[in-house]
């Protein structure tokens, strides 16, 4: 349906429903409404589940070498995965793509939970020149539970960036991600708290066990929604996938945007991929920070992580619609350097902060800025493509950038266990704020009627 028919079919009614207000005010089309759907299900079970991994992982006998190691290969996932997922989506349409992407995550979520029984393997000792190795203990479970439950969110990428692209004027590009960004984020805020319910009445143990569970369901529901609600008449399909030529030739069209934005971007992340996943780590056994809430009563550092997290996307919520409005019309660049500025700072602050559940709460508050920049950012990426491209150049972008910082996590996971916590997170800071300054010197701004092509 047009805009022009969608405003014709409100106006036509006397008393419009409350869903069409929203929908309307959000900039959703009924295919982003079905988007949003599936992204609130599946990163409700990703958030339950990914940001506890760590600590499941420490439990099963996984030091910081290991735990870095299972953020790399996160990393390798992300690389590798969001390109070609991009092209199928492209070729064969994005409800065909969307699902089998989602029965795979779900699959994954399940061997999770089996991943007690899958064993470990030991590596190690071993000396890599002057670097003297320790013994690297794996959980052989979670590494091959990675490899599908990320499908759906680094498979799928692709798909949802071009499904907003197709649904959503040029002029309400930055708002049309914040609608499914927004109720993404929702996922983040609802995910942890069930998590941390769970977690601080069964104990870590049983309660991972069970959100585990509760995430696998929540797939698999999110994937039948998808394939049944999901109008596919609209897709708009590109040309097949044409092998490595393609990627060469999809790189080199890139928009000239990209490149200053992929720079600084790569640095930020590749920042925050050093000490991500050892936030939880951070919290729950270098800080070891509980609390005492009245009602809820105490709670200990694995339950209270959970609130953190929910506290980290109260935040997020709140700013991400606003924010991503004003950059409709002040520019882009602004509120991406935000983002990007939150994203370095952070392991800094968090590394030397007391253990004080409020301030480490408030810590987390901050955090939740950098989710501000978010829409601003993908309308960055995608905004400047050709019809029927988003997909592709939406997988090139992450395939350069997910590729160089696949190595991140288990640096910093080196620098963790070798040295010290402060030395990996305070060096993040520092890769951080060059990624942030690089973009606010050499980054082009971009607004909203600048789509396929003109920037300032």
């Amino acid at each position: 349906m047009t805009d022009a028919e969608a405003g014709a079919n409100v106006e036509s009614d006397e008393r419009p429903s409350a869903l069409a207000t929203v929908r309307q005010f959000f900039a959703l089309e009924r295919d982003v409404l079905v988007l949003s759907a599936a992204m609130f299900a599946f990163s409700l079970g990703f958030q339950m589940t990914s940001r506890y991994l760590p600590r499941y992982m420490s439990l099963l006998g996984a030091g910081g070498i290991a735990i870095g190691l299972y953020g790399s290969v996160g990393n390798l996932i992300s690389a590798v995965y969001p390109y070609p997922g991009g092209a199928l989506s492209d070729r064969v349409g994005s409800r065909a793509a969307l699902t089998a992407f989602g029965l795979a995550s779900t699959v994954g979520f399940l061997v999770w939970l089996a991943a007690p029984l899958f064993g470990t393997v030991t590596l190690g000792p071993a000396s890599l020149g002057p670097l003297d190795v320790e013994a690297v203990v794996l959980p052989i479970g979670v590494f091959l539970g990675l490899f599908l439950a990320q499908t759906w969110k680094s498979f799928g990428l692709g798909a949802t960036f071009a499904i907003v692209k197709q649904s959503v004027p040029p002029e309400q590009l930055a708002t049309g991600f914040a609608s499914t960004e927004t109720v993404r984020r929702t996922a983040f805020l609802v995910g942890p708290l069930l998590a941390a319910a769970l977690i601080a009445t069964y104990g870590f143990d049983l309660g991972f066990r069970a959100v585990l569970a509760v995430a696998a369901a929540f797939g698999l529901v999110a994937t039948v929604v998808q394939h049944r609600l999901y109008d596919a008449s609209g897709d708009t399909l590109g040309k097949s996938f044409e092998g490595l030529s393609q990627v060469r030739d999809d790189l080199r069209a890139m928009p000239e945007a990209l490149p200053p934005l992929l720079l600084g971007d790569t640095l930020v992340r590749f920042a925050n991929g050093m000490v991500y996943v050892f936030f939880v780590i951070v919290v729950t056994e270098f800080l070891a920070v509980s609390v005492t809430l009245p009602v809820v009563g105490y709670l200990s550092p694995d339950a209270l992580f959970g609130v953190l997290l929910a506290v980290e996307m109260v935040v997020a919520l709140v700013s991400m619609v606003p924010v991503a409005r004003v950059a409709d019309r002040v520019g882009l660049k602004p509120v991406v350097a935000l983002g990007f500025a939150v994203y370095a700072i952070f392991p800094v602050l968090l590394i030397n902060a007391p253990a004080n559940p409020w301030i480490v709460g408030l810590l987390f508050a901050f955090s939740g800025l950098r989710f501000a920049g978010l829409p601003a950012h993908k309308a960055l990426i995608v905004g400047p493509a050709e019809q029927n491209t988003g997909g592709r150049v939406t997988g090139a972008y992450y395939l350069v950038r997910n590729t160089v910082t696949i190595p991140s996590a288990l640096v910093g996971g080196w620098l963790y266990d070798a040295y010290s916590p402060e030395l990996a997170f305070g060096l993040a800071t520092v890769v951080g704020l060059v990624g942030t300054g690089l973009f606010l010197v050499f980054g082009r701004g971009f607004s909203a009627g600048d789509v396929n092509g003109e920037t300032t």
